[in-house]
């Protein structure tokens, strides 16, 4: 006799599947929790460096420690440019829409989007760590490919569509010194600074309660962002 159950998610490492992923990334443990740059600071709107060094001890450290601060404020990616690190590097943990994990790291990324007659658009709600705490409706193709390499130098290929799909776009071009929020009109702009100033304490409360949860020195941020 056969049973038919829910599909079981899958968890795709690197863009692989996996048989099994631990709950918080191991890369989390062994981390550091860094700053998180805000909207107004100059490495966030200058396009960055690409990695010419594959292999080393500092960018496994690194890769770490975003991963890390991306855990503790608790976001789906995080790209060199927000720790304050000009280099074409971004790190992810994201559930698409059909509860598949995707979780890895991409160096030095090309991003496709498919944005031609008959692709779709979708308009969602979406935010950034580096504007804690705003949101704002943002219309992006559903569908993007990112292609890039590991830490070490191997091809990695990723494809998203909906959520992972903006991710994706939403990391890679922070590498080239764009924010969702440039792509906002004025007057949404003005909405979502006004929003960060609303709840950007609560946020990194909940940055520092999270950091003594995990036993690690919680970042320090100034009282009030540049921007």
């Amino acid at each position: 006799m056969f049973t038919f159950g829910r599909r079981r998610p899958v968890t795709y490492v690197l863009g692989q599947p996996v048989k099994s992923f631990p709950e918080i990334a191991p890369q989390v443990e062994r981390g550091n929790i860094l700053r998180i740059t805000e909207i107004g600071e100059p490495v966030l709107h200058t396009p960055c460096r690409e990695v010419t060094e594959f292999g080393t001890p500092e960018l496994a450290q690194l890769v770490d420690d975003m991963f890390t601060t991306m855990f503790v404020a608790e976001g789906v990616g995080l790209a060199g440019p927000q720790v304050g690190v000009d280099l074409r590097i971004f790190v992810y943990d994201v559930e698409d829409e059909n509860e598949d994990r995707h979780v890895g790291h991409v160096v030095n990324p090309v991003l496709e989007v498919f944005d031609g007659p008959g692709d779709e658009i979708e308009e969602s709600d979406e935010g950034c760590l580096s504007i804690p705490g705003a949101y704002s409706p943002l219309a992006r193709p559903v569908k993007a490919v990112v292609r890039g390499f590991d830490q070490q130098g191997n091809p990695v290929e990723l494809v998203g569509t909906h959520f992972f799909g903006r991710a994706l776009q939403h990391e890679a071009q922070h590498l080239d010194g764009t924010l969702y929020f440039d792509h906002l009109a004025p007057a949404a702009q003005e909405a979502v600074i006004a929003e960060m100033h609303q709840e950007r304490p609560g946020v990194l409360e909940e940055r520092r309660e999270l950091s003594d949860a995990l036993g690690k020195a919680p970042a320090e941020y100034p009282a009030e962002p540049l921007r």
